[in-house]
């Protein structure tokens, strides 16, 4: 296959991700980050956006910071499928060769960025953690971990175009709302026929598993190991409900069963921002600092004075959980009366 001539590839993409009518919030983190790069290469931040009826999203794609959003709607696009959405993504980025296209790494962005690399053959790095320009060549450096976490490896993709990466969600600051700002709406013609997706969505099961939205917590109380036996996630949920927030855990907890992968902290799990994050029992093992050292004010409870955990603590509390734990709920018990 002939090389690509990357000089035609110019701005920045974002995939907006929507679901049942409503922007995702892993693309608000990445029209953040997208304007940053965007900014550094001074090119321009589009997005793409595709669904049914979803035409009102792109006035607030644009409030995000979008200077053009490219709309595909379309009847065959009410429900994401690998098929529809993969087509119409590869002829618009044949069409009109954006330098960089950027994919929540959420369950559908995980589907479709491999899909649509493969078709274009190009390069795509998942899960990254971390973006930004060479300022040598303008090349975007995509950083994610590798082997389990142990180390982060840069990648570059220097000869084919679009570069593309999946972006972990929690990682990166969202946008800034500003509803003054103007841009534009392109309508793509698009070509799709109902033969074209191979497969069809008959109906849409809300899972009867309650799945955590660590992302979207700003409050989150996560224990491990140190809890001794599953059963002390009991406590932990019953201070989390006082708080307003949600459990969390650490791989080991995870790994012994004791819990839902959907509540896994870490460079394997869901990195998370929350306004507070209380460990429980948590050591503070490198692959779970990395995926919360960045929440706003950190809480540790842990018998071992030495854990790393409080390390990055701002507050520690060196004692039994089981202990501690009642105490504090008491404590806010006794505030709410």
């Amino acid at each position: 296959m002939d090389r690509v001539d990357i000089t035609q590839y110019k701005d920045i993409w974002v995939f907006a991700e929507q679901r049942q009518g409503k922007i995702t919030p892993v693309v608000i983190e990445l029209l953040g980050e997208g304007r940053k790069l965007a900014d550094v290469k001074g090119i321009k931040l589009n997005a793409i956006l595709l669904g049914k009826d979803v035409e009102n999203l792109a006035q607030e794609l644009i409030s995000y910071g979008a200077e053009k959003v490219y709309l595909a709607d379309d009847e065959l696009l009410e429900n994401y499928t690998t098929d529809g959405y993969t087509k119409v993504i590869v002829d618009a980025i044949g069409q009109i060769k954006p330098e960089i296209v950027l994919v929540g790494a959420t369950n559908i962005g995980r589907d479709l960025a491999p899909r649509i690399a493969s078709r274009l053959n190009t390069g795509l790095t998942a899960d990254c953690t971390k973006l930004e320009i060479d300022e040598e060549d303008g090349k975007i450096k995509q950083t994610r971990p590798a082997f389990g976490g142990n180390i982060m490896a840069t990648i570059i993709c220097p000869d084919n175009r679009p570069q593309m990466s999946t972006v972990r969600p929690g990682v990166m600051d969202k946008a800034l709302k500003d509803e003054t700002r103007t841009g534009e709406v392109v309508k793509l013609n698009i070509d799709l026929k109902e033969s074209d997706i191979r497969t069809k969505v008959l109906e849409i099961v809300k899972s009867a598993h309650e799945k955590v939205s660590l992302t979207d917590a700003n409050i989150i109380v996560s224990a491990g190991k140190g809890l001794g036996t599953p059963d002390g996630f009991e406590l932990i949920k019953q201070l989390a409900d006082k708080l307003g927030g949600v459990v969390g855990s650490s791989r080991a907890a995870v790994d012994a069963g004791w819990i839902d992968r959907s509540h896994q902290v870490g460079q394997t799990g869901v990195t998370v921002k929350p306004n507070v994050y209380i460990a429980c029992g948590i050591s503070g093992a490198i692959q779970h600092l990395a995926g919360m050292k960045d929440s706003d004010i950190i809480v540790a409870i842990n018998k071992d004075a030495d854990a790393p955990i409080f390390n990055v603590a701002d507050y520690g509390i060196v004692g039994d959980l089981y202990k501690v734990i009642p105490e504090i709920i008491e404590a806010i018990d006794s505030v709410a009366k």
